[in-house]
């Protein structure tokens, strides 16, 4: 797919004074801009650079402006295209529109008006690009198939994703960070029936509480001091697609209340605006915060944590399933081969036994950066110790503390073994003493070798 450049625009038009008057508006709103007098250097300019919009004047010497779109577009279908008229004719803008013109414009044009349809034409272009980059990159690297599920908790997980993500129910996916929250909210979105329209995610964390009811909801020109244009919110824009609110748990109480309206009624009102806009969204909500201890604390609203957790999705941390680490390293160790350009094969059993032990506070994503280090460092064919960021080296040479399992464990071990020796080796006496069943102890003597 051809790439756009952010900020560059061609102009095509057959009188030299408007092209310098359309330059200097778009300049001063810093917009690289080419213009070009005839159809022929346009093609040309079309072929041999990347334009993030063009802008072409309805009537030019030798042909008409929509003839000239239809094959610049044939060049770039991605990219889009207004249409100028001097004559304000309706049949033309129409035809044009029909035929792949993002929007037309009357000359003269007024300088706010035009930099607004730049504005637009760009952002719905960066929708749409969005779009088939995640129909494409998505579906290679998040589809159900491809996310490593190894352990029976993430297969569970993944069981339930299938089951609801054709519906369009609200979504609450907890966990820690790092255990792949976005991940999962991508998969489900290609996995439903709004996978062609747009995935918008934000970090609500991210974002300054002043700024984010307008990130979320757009605002009207005028709704506040730096308020010069409107601006379209998230929530228009994933019209018909899927909107991922990432930590949920750090939006404020008053944002909270507008949010919980857009749900309940399918529509919200731009700051500034009396006039509501109506939206067919799907909702996906992530957070590693305890959303039920900040609903107790009065820091959540009640209501609206009942609404968005319809269906809720636990994602376990990274040592809680760590049967999959082992196909999580093979498959951080292909991304990082064909980054790098590095030809690693194998990893030492010395690194896979500290991977395996080590308990991996940041998850995944820990897991990932670990990886990506050791094979930029990496001058072999395979992965070693010496290659493992500094860090993790004096973990090891500290030695790992007792895990909470490991702990139970010796603790099991050792209560079995005084019941079995005041029992005189008899399971029955041995398990009544441990108020357990029979099956029970042997199950437990088995899991922990001592049959």
């Amino acid at each position: 797919m051809t790439t756009l450049s952010s900020r560059k625009i061609l102009v095509v038009d057959d009188d030299g004074n408007f092209l310098k008057l359309i330059r200097m508006r778009l300049e001063l709103a810093a917009y690289e801009v080419a213009t070009v007098m005839n159809e022929d250097e346009a093609i040309a300019k079309a072929r041999d650079e990347t334009f993030a919009l063009s802008i072409i004047d309805l009537k030019l010497v030798h042909r008409d402006g929509i003839s000239l779109m239809e094959e610049m577009q044939s060049i770039n279908p991605y990219m889009p295209i207004i249409i100028l008229t001097a004559h304000g004719s309706i049949e033309s803008a129409v035809e044009a529109t029909k035929k792949g013109a993002f929007n037309f414009l009357n000359k003269p044009f007024d300088p706010e008006e035009l930099l607004l349809q730049v504005e637009k034409a760009m952002e719905n272009q960066r929708l749409i690009s969005e779009v088939k980059r995640l129909s494409g990159l998505l579906k290679e690297r998040y589809d159900f198939q491809n996310i490593i599920a190894r352990s029976e908790k993430m297969r569970k997980v993944l069981e339930l994703v299938s089951r609801i993500a054709r519906t369009d129910s609200t979504i609450y996916i907890s966990g820690e960070s790092g255990t792949g929250k976005e991940v999962i909210a991508k998969a489900i979105h290609l996995a439903s029936e709004r996978r062609d329209r747009p995935f918008v995610d934000i970090n609500c964390a991210a974002i300054p509480e002043t700024l984010l009811e307008s990130e979320l909801f757009g605002h009207e020109r005028g709704a506040f001091t730096d308020a010069k244009r409107s601006y379209q919110g998230l929530f228009a824009r994933s019209h018909q697609g899927t909107i991922f609110l990432d930590e949920i748990g750090d939006m404020s109480l008053s944002i909270q209340a507008k949010l919980l309206r857009v749900l309940q009624e399918k529509k919200f009102y731009p700051l500034g605006s009396g006039k509501p806009v109506e939206v067919d969204v799907r909702v996906i909500v992530a957070t590693n915060r305890d959303l039920e201890a900040k609903v107790k604390n009065g820091s959540f609203r009640e209501d609206l944590f009942y609404r968005l957790s319809v269906v809720t999705i636990r994602l376990p941390a990274l040592r809680e399933r760590k049967d999959d680490i082992e196909r999580l390293l093979s498959h951080f160790l292909g991304v990082f081969n064909r980054k790098y350009s590095r030809d690693i094969a194998s990893v030492s059993e010395s690194v896979k036994d500290f991977l395996y032990r080590h308990e991996w506070p940041g998850n995944i994503r820990e897991l990932r950066n670990c990886i990506e280090r050791a094979v930029i460092f990496c001058d072999s064919h395979e992965l070693r110790e010496e290659h493992l960021p500094a860090q993790y080296m004096k973990l090891r040479d500290q030695g790992f503390p007792d895990s909470l399992e490991s702990i139970y464990e010796k603790l099991s071990r050792q209560r079995i073994s005084e019941a079995l020796a005041k029992s005189s080796g008899e399971k029955q006496k041995a398990a009544k003493l441990l108020n357990i069943s029979r099956k029970t102890l042997y199950n437990r003597m088995k899991k922990l070798g001592m049959e």
